[in-house]
């Protein structure tokens, strides 16, 4: 069962989901280390953000080099440059971006800076897709975006023939890796419910095509000030989740996956729902969170005048505006949404390793500044294993997870210092592949207790109890400021007090910050 299930699956992801210690990262690059991180359990976790649009992209503004260094000048350690996919970017805009990414890499030698795009998936919504940086960077993404771009190749709509370009776009990425032409190769789902697009045997279909490719999605979007109330911000919803289902929306998905709960999607602020589904497989599928940054709010710039973006691939470079623009909905890279990952060391390829490996937590807001998880056998004075990873143990065995977070200790951009009340310990059985793949909730999961935090400074430590463990199965953490809570949508018995769903046009992102924890998985042997 667990072969098929993934737990015993191929490649990468078998290193990750198996616990296997994994192959040693690429050799540092010798910049420094990022915003005086130092090592701790093990990894160094650096701070960064997979979605980040600039002039090159059809709806964007900014310079790479204004993205990357507010991106820095927030906290960030990584960043990926993610213009739209489409005829002009497939065209001259991936080969115009690429020098300026490499300056960027240069001026700022304490920021990992990738290159990627945003693919319109076939038959579906958008994704993040990056390689790690190389000779055949530039030539693989414009293969691969003139080849297997929905826009591009005119394969937006919902059909079988385009979901399978669409799994062969991975396929392509897949053997670019493997024939070296780029070192390393990922793609995570964007804003997955925002229109309904992404069906749930879509995603299966994406992850078990291409494990070690295909490996999570965000699990919070970007443009969170969209939600701040009018006069003074847009007056939307958080991550502009304002549609209603289309043509080629998945029919069975309800109405209030099309809205945020507490600014992260459906798919994932649901415990039992479709992310739950995935991992109750045990698929290796992680969240992430990140600014999907087009135009950020109360900013005082604005694109500059004249250029042809058709003829040239980008806008002109911004010019001072003298006015704040108080109907943009997004923020700077680092400045409210963080993915956090485990790495190595501080290379491109350690940071890729961190994030395949589901070593990987986000938050929003600054809401704490350090999370350490470990699943360890009860009294046996074992490290344990972390976030992404796999607790062999003999059947039967006590099994405990210890949790360590540092408390928020400075104030955050909105210039207060947030509090966390709560932290929700979220565990799920392990039960097989689905027959039905459009299946997107499983019974199995639930919060199985909650720990009140007690204090505003410092570092709190909690234990949960698994107690003897005689099947498979899984822990996550999700935590909150405990401003805003409601009974998830599968009941109180299953959540009691997760989310609430935001309300169109007045949601104040710094009002309602959570942070979440990808799983640790305990299989039994024998």
């Amino acid at each position: 069962m667990f072969r098929r299930a993934g737990l015993l699956g191929a490649g990468l992801s078998a290193a990750g989901v198996l616990g296997a210690q994994g192959q040693a990262a690429a050799a540092t690059t010798g910049t420094p280390t990022p915003h005086g991180r130092e090592p701790r359990d093990g990894y160094l976790w650096l701070a960064g953000d997979h979605h980040i649009h600039t002039q090159y992209s059809s709806d964007g503004i900014y310079k790479v080099s204004d993205q990357v260094r507010h991106g820095n000048a927030y906290g960030l350690d990584w960043m990926v440059i993610t213009d739209h996919g489409g005829a002009t970017h497939a065209k001259i805009g991936v080969d115009k971006v690429n020098p300026d990414i490499v300056a960027a890499r240069q001026d700022v030698r304490d920021a990992l800076v990738f290159q990627g795009l945003e693919w319109n998936i076939p038959g579906a919504e958008h994704g993040t897709v990056f390689v790690a940086p190389g000779r055949g960077e530039v030539a693989t993404l414009k293969e691969f975006e003139n080849s297997f771009d929905g826009s591009v190749k005119g394969a937006s709509s919902s059909t079988p023939q385009n979901e399978a370009l669409a799994i062969a776009g991975l396929n392509f990425l897949a053997d670019a890796v493997r024939r070296r032409r780029v070192e390393a190769a990922l793609f995570l789902a964007n804003h997955p419910s925002r229109k309904g697009l992404d069906s749930p045997h879509e995603i299966r279909g994406w992850r078990d095509a291409q494990p070690d490719i295909a490996v999570g999605m965000e699990g919070a979007p970007g443009h969170q000030a969209a939600g701040i109330p009018k006069p003074h911000g847009p007056g939307g919803g958080r991550g502009f989740y304002d549609s209603n289902p289309g043509a080629d929306s998945f029919p069975a998905y309800p109405a209030e996956s099309y809205k945020t709960f507490g600014g992260f999607d459906w798919m994932t602020a649901t415990v039992g729902g479709l992310w739950d589904s995935l991992l109750a497989e045990g698929k290796s599928w992680w969240v992430t969170a990140n600014s999907d940054s087009h135009s950020v709010y109360a900013d005082t710039t604005d694109r500059g005048p004249g250029g042809d973006f058709n003829a040239n691939g980008r806008y002109e470079d911004p010019v001072y505006r003298g006015t704040p623009n108080l109907t943009a909905g997004d923020f700077w890279p680092g400045f409210y949404s963080r993915t956090h990952v485990g790495a190595r060391n501080f290379s491109y390829t350690a940071v890729m390793d961190a994030i395949r490996e589901g070593r990987v937590w986000v938050d929003h807001g600054g809401l704490i500044s350090g999370l350490v998880v470990r699943a360890r056998q009860a009294d046996r004075g074992q490290r344990g294993v972390s976030l992404g990873d796999t607790l062999h143990i003999r059947k039967g065995a006590k099994v405990e997870l210890s949790i360590e977070i540092t408390l928020a200790n400075r104030p955050n951009w909105a210039q207060y210092v947030p509090a966390l009340a709560r932290v929700d310990v979220i565990q799920g059985d392990v039960t097989g592949p689905v027959t039905d793949r459009d299946v997107f909730t499983t019974p199995a999961t639930k919060v199985v207790t909650s720990f009140e935090v007690g204090k505003n400074t410092g570092t709190v430590r909690f234990t949960y109890r698994l107690g003897a463990v005689d099947r498979p199965l899984y822990v996550r953490l999700r935590g909150t400021d405990g401003n805003r809570s409601a009974p998830g949508l599968l009941g109180a018995a299953i959540d009691p007090a997760g989310p609430r769903i935001d309300v169109f046009g007045d949601a104040d992102p710094w009002k309602d910050l959570w942070f979440y924890s990808n799983p640790i998985w305990v299989v039994p042997r024998g």
